[in-house]
C-alpha cells in the first residue's frame, strides 16, 4: 500500500508518478478510443501496473529507467487494480491475453507488440517502432 501512496500520493485521486516519465493516466475506458485515434499520428504505449506486485513495481522502475523515447511515443500508465474494467478492455479491443506487468505498443490503431513481466524492455520496445 505504501508503493500506491509513493506513486499516487495519499489522497484518493491518482495523481502523476514521480519519475522522469511525463506519463498520461489512463483513467477512462473512454481514452483507449482517443489512443486508438491517436496512435495513427503518434503511437502509444501503455503499461498495465498492479500496485499489489513487487514483480510489476521492479518492472515499472526498469522500464523507467530505459525509457527514452518520449518525442516517438506517447506512454500511458494503467493502475489495472484500480481501474480492472479498463485492462479488461485493452484485452478485448487489443487482442491480447490479459498479464500484469504489461506493456503494449500501439500504432495505426492496433497492438503491434505487448511484453510483460522480464520482456519488458525499453529498448526492444524503441525496435518496434
Amino acid at each position: 500500500m505504501s508503493f500506491f501512496k509513493d506513486i499516487f500520493g495519499s489522497d484518493e485521486t491518482p495523481k502523476q508518478p514521480e519519475s522522469k516519465m511525463n506519463w498520461e493516466l489512463l483513467t477512462d475506458i473512454d481514452q483507449l478510443g482517443e489512443i486508438i485515434f491517436n496512435s495513427n499520428e503518434k503511437p502509444a504505449v501503455i503499461f498495465k501496473h498492479s500496485t499489489r506486485c513487487s514483480v510489476s513495481r521492479m518492472a515499472l522502475k526498469q522500464f523507467e529507467n530505459e525509457f527514452k523515447l518520449q518525442d516517438e511515443v506517447t506512454p500511458y500508465f494503467l493502475d489495472l487494480i484500480a481501474y480492472r474494467e479498463i485492462s479488461n478492455e485493452i484485452a478485448n479491443r487489443f487482442n491480447v491475453y490479459h498479464e500484469s506487468p504489461q506493456i503494449l505498443l500501439i500504432k495505426d490503431g492496433k497492438s503491434v507488440y505487448d511484453a510483460s513481466h522480464s520482456d519488458i524492455d525499453a529498448t526492444v520496445l524503441k525496435g518496434k517502432l
